[in-house]
């Protein structure tokens, strides 16, 4: 009896578990009433023939996130869902993410700091509206480029400033300028000066990073010439705030980099959040250069990135 009891269950629950019959069809086909092919199930369960285990997505998110602020150093590690490996698709999610961080840590009288470019932007279109006071939003870079390509600078900062009710603190400049005298001459200015204190003074700051590819942002508006982009590329594997470093960190060029207007990132060191919001295959060198550097306390990216990162 009980080995009848035994081979019925195993075949039920294969005809359930593996083929998906239903019970009704299962009953029909055993020639046993349904109620019997629910005691089979449970029987089955009950013996330990059928072993039922639910993969949590949101688990192993969590996972990876204690997994890179253990092997970073970090504070706090964000890991998104994102369906697919592909870049605009995890853009769009690890923005969403970051804009969610945020709206959970803004607190009154915080004062953020904002770089520009398109994952920025895609943070910014995400911001909820919260209700806090003296909360001031500043430009951590200049802006302005006599390229044709679109930044957002200007657009990224407005958005973060309607999102915590306060008024926006633009760096009304170049972000790389041709002569390091120029650039310190511009920086002399009382009200320049003044914006670029305020913006050292951020105890939030939120970054990407970009790469040295070809089609980098930070390339494309022509900051740069071909000698020093060869340079660049050559010794660099990404830039945050447009200044760039290499695969430690480290600096790829004091000249260019004393040309740039806009925080350092020794400065981003010391923030109480540094805020990295990055992903996808293609950026994953620069995402590590700049954990090992620890420009950022805070990393907030998607599962395959940190898969990679690991």
């Amino acid at each position: 009896m009980d080995h009848d009891k035994q081979r019925l269950s195993i075949e039920a629950a294969r005809l359930y578990y593996v083929s998906e019959y239903s019970q009704m069809e299962i009953a029909s086909r055993l020639g046993v009433s349904r109620p019997t092919v629910s005691r089979l199930l449970q029987y089955a369960k009950e013996q330990g023939y059928v072993s039922i285990q639910i993969s949590d997505p949101l688990d192993n998110l969590n996972e990876l996130g204690l997994l890179l602020k253990q092997k970073y150093e970090l504070d706090t590690a964000v890991v998104c869902y994102s369906p697919v490996n592909e870049y605009r698709e995890i853009q769009k999610h690890i923005s969403k993410a970051a804009a969610d961080f945020l709206n959970e840590t803004v607190q009154d009288t915080d004062i953020i700091g904002v770089t520009w470019g398109r994952t920025m932007h895609a943070v910014a279109l995400q911001l909820q509206q919260k209700q806090v006071r003296g909360v001031e939003v500043v430009q951590l870079k200049g802006g302005i480029s006599h390229s044709h390509i679109n930044t957002y600078a200007a657009e990224t900062v407005n958005l973060f400033a309607a999102a915590y009710h306060t008024i926006a603190r633009y760096l009304p400049l170049p972000v790389i300028f041709d002569s390091i005298a120029a650039k310190e001459m511009v920086e002399e200015d009382r009200h320049i000066h003044r914006i670029i204190e305020l913006g050292k003074q951020a105890n939030i700051a939120i970054f990407t990073v970009g790469t040295v590819n070809d089609d980098a942002l930070l390339f494309q508006l022509g900051y740069f010439n071909e000698e020093e982009k060869l340079l660049l590329q050559s010794k660099g594997i990404g830039d945050i705030c447009s200044r760039l470093f290499d695969a430690q960190g480290n600096l790829c060029s004091e000249e260019i980099n004393n040309r740039t207007v806009g925080i350092d990132l020794h400065d981003l060191c010391e923030k109480e959040q540094s805020i990295l919001v990055a992903g996808g295959e293609r950026k994953i060198e620069a995402i590590r250069g700049a954990l090992v550097g620890k420009f950022a306390n805070t990393l907030v990216t998607d599962q395959f990135t940190a898969q990679a990162l690991l």
